[in-house]
Order: structure tokens, then sequence, then C-alpha cells
């Protein structure tokens, strides 16, 4: 690392979750030139000890007032989290960075992936904010970027493969739960989804729109074309 190089504050608001501790995962594989390291979360894991280099951090209430001093806020804590605070941390001088839905298909806030549209990263300076798409768009457009640079696209048909970690915690356990049960010859039964998901694929994800498309599909379709800029 050099010497010249300049070390960062920030925040991961989420911390203790999948994604929260996904984000300290690459922060260390990546040796991030990091001064302080904030780890912000709800009033339920306040206190909780999380490590971080051989470092015990202690999670802190994630407000309005907990961004002071941060230079990067990355956000991982849901999309009501990230319209409650995301807007106090860039107002504190952060730039956020949002993994949330929160903010994706808002007009002056960036939707970027760096390997697609860096370019984008500057309009940031609006309103101190850089929003995530979905991570199936991101794996999509990664691939077809230079395709679109060479030949251009009219048409797509894309089929994904969700996995249930992507529902959450409480999907992950009725998972876990029902492999269980039907181990054992119980009744598996279903709470998350509507249907079991052990053993089985469900030809939909989130809820159906009226144009006969799920939110799901209806996220990549919008934000293929915000990232791309092309309405088409």
């Amino acid at each position: 690392m050099s010497e010249n190089q300049k070390n960062f504050n920030v925040a991961i608001a989420g911390a203790t979750g999948a994604v929260g501790g996904a984000m300290l995962d690459v922060l260390k594989r990546r040796n991030f030139p990091i001064n302080e390291l904030r780890l912000l979360a709800s009033k339920r894991s306040v206190g909780k000890k999380i490590t971080f280099k051989g470092e015990e951090l202690e999670v802190q209430l994630l407000s309005t007032d907990a961004f002071e001093g941060i230079d990067i806020a990355l956000f991982s804590a849901g999309a009501e989290r990230s319209l409650d605070f995301a807007p106090a941390a860039a107002k504190a001088g952060a730039v956020v960075i949002d993994n949330s839905s929160a903010y994706r298909m808002d007009p002056e806030i960036p939707l970027v992936v760096p390997e697609v549209n860096p370019h984008a990263i500057a309009q940031h300076k609006r309103h101190g904010i850089i929003a995530n798409p979905n991570c199936s768009t991101i794996q999509m457009l990664v691939a077809l970027k230079p395709i679109l640079d060479k030949v251009g696209i009219k048409r797509l048909v894309i089929s994904t493969y969700q996995a249930v970690s992507g529902t959450g915690a409480k999907a992950i356990e009725e998972l876990d739960q029902q492999v269980k049960d039907y181990a054992e010859g119980k009744e598996m039964k279903a709470s998350v989804y509507p249907y079991q998901i052990a053993f089985n694929c469900l030809p939909h994800i989130d809820s159906f729109l009226d144009n006969g498309y799920t939110k799901e599909e209806m996220k990549m379709v919008n934000e293929t074309r915000k990232i791309f800029e092309d309405d088409n």
C-alpha cells in the first residue's frame, strides 16, 4: 500500500445481515484502505461484536446521527432503512452505495454496474447516493455490454434461477426445516413461499403484475433500460 494512499472511514448499514457480512469479507479480501470501520444495525443488534482483521468491533445503532466523519456508507439494510437513513448519510458528507431497491429507478440517482456504465458514477454528486441493481441484472449486463457495443441488441429472452437465500434468513430456515421434515417422513409446511420449496422449483419470483410479468422480471427490464440508457 502506498504511503500516500488515502484511508477511508467506512460505515456498513446492515452489518449483521448476510449481505453486510459479505461486504466485510470483500473489504478484507481486497485489503480496502480503511481508517475507521463503523458497523451499524438495528437496535436488537447493538452491542454485538464482529471481528474484522483480528479486531473486535462493536455494532452501533443505525441512526441519522451515525455517519459523522464517514467517507463511504455501504447500505444493505433493506429499502425502508435506506430511504430513512441514506439521505442523512449523504448529508453528513458520505458517498452512499445502496444495495437495496430503494433508489434504483429514481431518475436523479445513478444506477451503476462499474463494468458497464462507470461514467454514471459522476451523477452521484447530485444527492450523494449510488444505487446497485438487482443481482440478476448485474450478471446479465456484464455479459451483454460487449454485444450491445459491437452489434446492438433488439430483444432479450432471459431465464434466471434464484437461490432461496435471496429471499432472506426465514426462507433459508424454511428450506432447512422442510429438508429435515422430508427425511423424517413428516409433512412439509410452507409459510415464506406459497408452496413447498425443498426439492422444488417455483416458476415465478415475487408477485405477478397486471402485464403478466412478475415484479422481479420487471426490475430486470427497467433496470436494464436505465443502465443501458435505452428505453426501447
